[in-house]
């Protein structure tokens, strides 16, 4: 069982930046992918990013590519999401995610959604 961690969220105005991290019990290098999904109020929820621990094979949800940057530090068995030029609508919960062992997987942004290994989330607020 790996255990994941997130943390970094917080309230910033619409243009500001956060970096969200996810800190992972284990060594990530044998979890295979790992991503970010949300779920902001009201909505459903949404895959982020997704990467390989390879770092080789990265996705993003439309609604975020060019904004977010998703990166793994193997060394630190630690997930980052840089998250610049935010708007209202990223306010969500943000959840890391990767794949059990046992499960087949999708690595990429959608499949960060049925990873069974989560952790319990950090809250992003962006104002306008």
């Amino acid at each position: 069982q790996v255990q994941l961690m997130e943390s970094g969220g917080g309230s910033v105005q619409a243009g500001g930046s956060l970096t969200l991290s996810c800190a992972a019990s284990a060594s990530t290098w044998n979890l295979y992918c790992m991503g970010w999904y949300r779920q902001g109020p009201g909505l459903e929820r949404e895959g982020v990013a997704s990467i390989g621990v390879d770092g080789r094979s990265i996705y993003y949800a439309d609604s975020v590519k060019g904004r977010f940057t998703i990166s793994l530090d193997n060394a630190k068995n630690t997930l980052s999401l840089q998250m610049n030029n935010l708007k209202p609508e990223d306010t969500a919960m943000y959840y890391c995610a990767a794949p059990d062992e046992r499960q087949p997987y999708k690595c990429q942004a959608t499949g960060t959604l049925d990873f069974n290994y989560r952790g319990k989330g950090t809250l992003v607020t962006v104002s306008s």
